[in-house]
């Protein structure tokens, strides 16, 4: 199985001057851990997470004060749709991160999350609903 085959056609992208509040709203609507940072004044696209939203939160920033740009991931590890599932899990571990921007020929088309490789090593197809008692946990 390749990258191809789980990653995420469609990307929630955001702007570095977005504050962190907007990006987890959008995040929590599509139900996306992450969105792709795109400026045009960047030489290439960054990341921004659940995890790094936490974090500033956790610290006691406000998240209608923060930017996105003070917050997300510049240097990117990117995938191609032809690595296999993997070699995008091997990445992703050696790097400590959840979510891989898959660019062919220099153009984003898609995400990878740790969640998308799951879904296909078993067979569980798109995602979707969260099944009743996954989300009775306090």
């Amino acid at each position: 199985m390749s990258v191809r085959d789980g990653m995420t056609a469609v990307t929630l992208t955001v702007g570095p001057d977005h504050t962190l509040r907007y990006a987890a709203r959008l995040m929590a609507e599509r139900r996306v851990g992450a969105a792709v940072v795109v400026d045009p004044e960047s030489p290439g696209p960054g990341i921004i997470t659940e995890r790094d939203v936490l974090y500033s939160i956790g610290a006691g920033e406000d998240p209608d004060r923060e930017m996105v740009a003070d917050h997300l991931t510049k240097d990117l590890v990117f995938a191609s749709p032809d690595w296999s599932l993997e070699e995008a899990a091997v990445a992703m571990m050696r790097g400590s991160f959840r979510h891989l921007v898959v660019i062919d020929d220099g153009e984003i088309v898609g995400i990878l999350s740790v969640r998308d490789i799951v879904r296909v090593w078993t067979g569980e197809g798109a995602c979707c609903e969260v099944p009743a008692r996954a989300t009775a946990r306090a």
